[in-house]
Protein backbone atom coordinates (compact mmCIF):
# COMPACT_ATOMS: atom_id res chain seq x y z
CA UNK A 1 0.00 0.00 0.00
CA UNK A 2 1.64 3.41 -1.27
CA UNK A 3 0.77 6.18 2.21
CA UNK A 4 0.98 9.95 0.99
CA UNK A 5 3.86 11.22 2.97
CA UNK A 6 1.78 14.03 4.09
CA UNK A 7 0.51 11.52 6.34
CA UNK A 8 3.36 10.86 8.46
CA UNK A 9 2.99 14.34 9.44
CA UNK A 10 1.12 16.01 11.94
CA UNK A 11 -0.34 18.93 10.60
CA UNK A 12 1.09 21.40 13.37
CA UNK A 13 -1.30 24.39 14.39
CA UNK A 14 -1.36 27.86 13.08
CA UNK A 15 -1.04 28.69 16.82
CA UNK A 16 1.49 31.71 17.53
CA UNK A 17 0.53 32.20 21.29
CA UNK A 18 -1.07 35.66 20.88
CA UNK A 19 -4.92 34.57 22.12
CA UNK A 20 -6.97 37.18 21.44
CA UNK A 21 -9.69 38.34 19.16
CA UNK A 22 -10.46 41.13 17.34
CA UNK A 23 -13.81 42.96 16.49
CA UNK A 24 -14.99 40.16 13.74
CA UNK A 25 -14.37 37.00 16.04
CA UNK A 26 -10.88 36.00 14.75
CA UNK A 27 -7.26 35.40 16.48
CA UNK A 28 -5.11 38.71 16.41
CA UNK A 29 -2.37 35.94 16.65
CA UNK A 30 -3.27 33.15 14.09
CA UNK A 31 -6.45 34.54 12.10
CA UNK A 32 -8.65 31.08 13.03
CA UNK A 33 -12.31 31.83 14.36
CA UNK A 34 -13.63 30.35 16.99
CA UNK A 35 -14.48 27.38 15.84
CA UNK A 36 -11.55 26.60 13.70
CA UNK A 37 -10.11 27.05 17.20
CA UNK A 38 -12.02 24.98 19.15
CA UNK A 39 -12.22 21.86 16.47
CA UNK A 40 -8.50 21.85 15.54
CA UNK A 41 -8.08 18.68 17.29
CA UNK A 42 -10.75 17.20 15.80
CA UNK A 43 -10.03 18.41 12.23
CA UNK A 44 -8.93 15.81 9.08
CA UNK A 45 -5.74 16.53 7.49
CA UNK A 46 -7.83 18.12 4.82
CA UNK A 47 -9.73 20.16 7.14
CA UNK A 48 -6.87 21.51 8.88
CA UNK A 49 -4.81 22.64 5.07
CA UNK A 50 -8.22 24.29 4.56
CA UNK A 51 -7.94 26.37 7.86
CA UNK A 52 -4.35 27.22 7.46
CA UNK A 53 -5.39 28.29 3.61
CA UNK A 54 -8.16 30.62 4.68
CA UNK A 55 -6.28 32.58 7.27
CA UNK A 56 -3.39 32.56 4.77
CA UNK A 57 -6.06 34.86 2.53
CA UNK A 58 -7.10 36.54 5.69
CA UNK A 59 -3.56 37.91 6.73
CA UNK A 60 -3.55 38.84 3.11
CA UNK A 61 -6.34 40.99 3.09
CA UNK A 62 -5.32 42.28 6.47
CA UNK A 63 -2.08 43.49 5.54
CA UNK A 64 -4.20 45.15 1.99
CA UNK A 65 -6.52 46.85 4.41
CA UNK A 66 -3.70 48.29 6.92
CA UNK A 67 -2.02 49.41 3.60
CA UNK A 68 -4.26 51.06 2.02
CA UNK A 69 -5.04 52.77 5.10
CA UNK A 70 -1.59 53.87 5.45
CA UNK A 71 -1.44 55.16 1.84
CA UNK A 72 -5.16 56.86 2.77
CA UNK A 73 -3.40 58.59 5.70
CA UNK A 74 -0.10 59.77 3.90
CA UNK A 75 -2.36 60.86 1.13
CA UNK A 76 -4.31 63.37 4.01
CA UNK A 77 -1.38 64.45 5.19
CA UNK A 78 0.41 65.38 2.27
CA UNK A 79 -3.01 67.21 1.63
CA UNK A 80 -3.02 69.47 4.93
CA UNK A 81 0.45 70.07 3.99
CA UNK A 82 0.31 71.49 0.71
CA UNK A 83 -3.07 73.31 1.52
CA UNK A 84 -1.20 75.09 4.21
CA UNK A 85 2.11 76.09 1.19
CA UNK A 86 -1.07 77.57 -0.62
CA UNK A 87 0.18 80.68 -2.23
CA UNK A 88 -2.29 81.72 -4.25
CA UNK A 89 -4.33 83.33 -1.47
CA UNK A 90 -4.07 87.09 -0.81
CA UNK A 91 -3.18 88.13 2.40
Amino acid sequence: MVMEQLEFFEIPSPCIGVCQTDARGYCKGCLRNRDERFNWLHFSDAQKYDVIRLCKQRKRRRQLALLKAKKIEVLQQRAAATSSLDFDTED
